[in-house]
């Protein structure tokens, strides 16, 4: 008879150990009056770092200052003209005794400056780009924002390309990703709250919501979950991404990431919250539902039959993408009687040489075109692309004419790719890329049992799922029918009157109505 034995609790020692893997703080010391003191107090904790310069000089032939900043990651013309050529040429007035406070208030022309006598501040600004000032005299250093490190120009992001819309994307400087938002959305309803995350990192990062329209408790849930990540580092929002999913065992992605800006500001419209990170131009959506998924942004830019019919042509191949193999190997291997004669002969005959059963053919072909298409990712660009095309047409042109394989599963192989590739969101095509090999192992062993058991277990998954506490595959269970006109189709913008109400409390109208063309008063 079995027991239930209370969890096992971490040794004193062992906590101990685990207590002294963890970093130091920041040093949380003050600064003196005492100009040498206080240099070499910072040259103590910048030991070793050579890209750490200390610029000392003399002012008036009296006032000593010592400037400390990171090479590469503040703007020299900056330094030079703002902050060397007012203090050596105009000097310092006399009779004045603070000397951050005459430099912030009468000398230093930047806008993002603040003094401080923490040393631990200091050493936080300075590693984040800035440039501390310190007097002699002065228990308090000047801080001013002059950062200019190198950065990446604005282009379209290579993973979400678009036909019509904006050929602009994010990039690495978390300032400029608010900026293309903020363009986007002018309004002070556009609402940016930071957070600071990574014991060693530092990484700043932002959530984004408008308020009014973002549902308050989905707001403070994302806050919560954001504010209590505990890492030593954050280096991709993916990082982010794992600690405040709802369940991270799921194939399923519970978030979105963006390269686009224009997909962040339509999903702030519809209510929800953008999470952006420092270094890194993906930015994460929540709350999220399955249909989220199979959306893209052009489908508001094209007219609203043609976004219906690339919608349903979507769906289509999604069931392709997923069930195609294993429908295949199930009808081939137990159901022979389902299939026409004049097709079932054709099969027969192109399969009469191939030593291997479906089941393992299509193993076999799926692995191999799994493996084609990460080479040809991880390759140079032009290298990868010509090696996932001749590949495929070598090796599957090869192994046909072995009689390794036959050539219908080439062809039902080489159809479930295409389809996997019209999935818009890459995370959400690779949970289906990983489900297709489950259900072509039931599909081999039970028939078309097993590909229903497959497709009611995912079922039942999807329906459990829950996208920040709401339900994943919303707004079709649980049923809105009046949101049913943004996920079966794409209803014309002037039909389209609410906001999704599973994410949007209140102010849900967003387009007045009686602006049909040709009305004069809307239906």
């Amino acid at each position: 008879m079995f027991r239930f034995l209370p969890k096992k609790q971490n040794p004193p020692a062992f906590q101990k150990k685990l207590a002294a893997m963890v970093p130091a703080n920041e040093p949380n010391e003050e600064l003196t009056t005492d100009l040498g003191q206080n240099e070499q107090m910072l040259r103590r904790i910048f030991q070793n770092c050579y890209d750490v310069v200390f610029h000392s000089f003399r002012l008036q032939g009296d006032i000593q200052i010592l400037i400390v900043y990171v090479s590469g990651l503040m703007d020299y013309k900056h330094l030079d003209e703002v902050f060397l050529r007012p203090i050596i040429f105009h000097g310092m007035p006399k009779h004045m005794d603070e000397f951050g406070k005459v430099l912030e208030e009468q000398l230093i022309a930047v806008g993002r400056t603040k003094v401080t006598k923490n040393v631990g501040d200091i050493v936080k600004q300075v590693l984040s780009g800035n440039v501390a000032i310190l007097g002699d005299g002065d228990n308090k250093a000047l801080l001013a924002g002059i950062v200019g490190w190198e950065k990446r120009g604005i282009e379209e992001p290579a993973s979400e390309p678009v036909v019509r819309g904006p050929r602009e994307g994010f990039i690495e400087n978390i300032l400029t990703n608010i900026s293309m938002i903020r363009r986007r959305l002018q309004t002070p309803r556009l609402k940016t709250e930071i957070f600071t995350i990574g014991e060693l990192s530092q990484t700043e990062v932002v959530i984004a919501y408008i308020e009014g329209v973002a549902r308050e408790s989905i707001v403070e849930e994302v806050r919560k979950r954001v504010g209590r990540i505990q890492v030593d580092g954050i280096l991709e929002s993916a990082y982010i991404e794992e600690f405040i999913e709802d369940s991270p065992s799921s194939p399923f992605p519970q978030i979105i990431n963006t390269e686009r800006p224009d997909v962040v500001a339509g999903q702030l419209l519809e209510g929800r919250v953008a999470i952006l990170v420092d270094g890194t131009p993906n930015t994460l959506i929540v709350p999220v539902s399955f249909w989220s998924a199979m959306q893209t942004s052009e489908d508001y830019y094209e007219r609203f039959l043609v976004a219906s019919l690339i919608r349903w042509l979507r769906y289509l191949y999604l069931i392709i993408a997923l069930f195609f193999p294993s429908l295949y190997v199930a009808i081939t291997t137990y159901h022979q009687e389902m299939i026409p004669t004049s097709l079932l002969l054709t099969i027969t005959a192109a399969r009469e040489r191939s030593p291997f059963p479906a089941l393992i053919e299509a193993l076999m072909m799926e692995v191999t075109f799994e493996a084609l298409r990460e080479a040809g990712l991880r390759l140079p660009k032009p290298i990868g692309q010509t090696l996932s095309i001749v590949g495929v047409l070598v090796i599957g042109e090869a192994a046909v004419s072995a009689g390794i394989v036959s050539a219908p599963m080439v062809i039902i192989v080489a159809l479930t790719g295409i389809a996997s590739f019209t999935i818009p969101r890459y995370n959400f095509g690779f949970a289906i890329r990983l489900l297709r090999f489950p259900i072509i192992l039931l599909a081999g062993t039970f028939g078309l049992y097993g590909v229903a058991l497959a497709c009611m277990t995912i079922l039942f998954h999807i329906t459990s799922l829950r996208s920040f506490g709401l339900p994943y595959f919303s707004p079709v269970a649980p049923l809105i029918p009046d949101e049913l006109k943004d996920v079966v189709i794409r209803a014309p913008w002037y039909k389209m009157i609410l906001r999704p109400q599973f994410v949007s409390s209140k102010n849900l109208k967003r387009v007045p109505p009686g602006q049909k063309p040709g009305s004069k008063q809307g239906k």
